[in-house]
């Protein structure tokens, strides 16, 4: 998810997202909910996009343009983080920011998932 991605290169944590999908000769749907605590931590940030996602109740429509937005931004060292004794989330925390600066050494697109990169001959 690159907005998490963009949100930690700039020290900015979101307190809520707004989802904004665009149906084709139909009014647009736009719709926001807020973070238990501020984040921008892909996990928290791809959860809240999955409920919103759920909520819209996509069946057939003709969906042209979906954009997703970070609101009510804050400084990321203002953001309070809870401990954690869920092995899983914080081994997750820590290759994000493993990610991250692999990311800031060599591009944005140095690391991705494994699934994009042919295999080796």
């Amino acid at each position: 998810m690159q907005l998490g991605a963009e949100l930690r290169r700039r020290g900015q944590a979101a307190h809520a997202l707004t989802l904004t999908l665009t149906f084709a000769g139909g009014p647009a749907w736009e719709k926001t909910r807020r973070l238990p605590e501020p984040s921008g931590h892909e996990d928290d940030l791809r959860r809240l996009t999955y409920q919103l996602m759920d909520s819209a109740g996509l069946q057939r429509g003709r969906l042209t343009a979906l954009a997703l937005r970070a609101e009510d931004l804050a400084d990321a060292d203002q953001a309070a983080e809870q401990l954690s004794l869920d092995a899983a989330r914080q081994a997750r925390l820590t290759a994000e920011q493993a990610a991250d600066r692999i990311r800031e050494k060599f591009g944005p697109g140095a690391i991705g998932p494994a699934a994009t990169y042919r295999p080796a001959s």
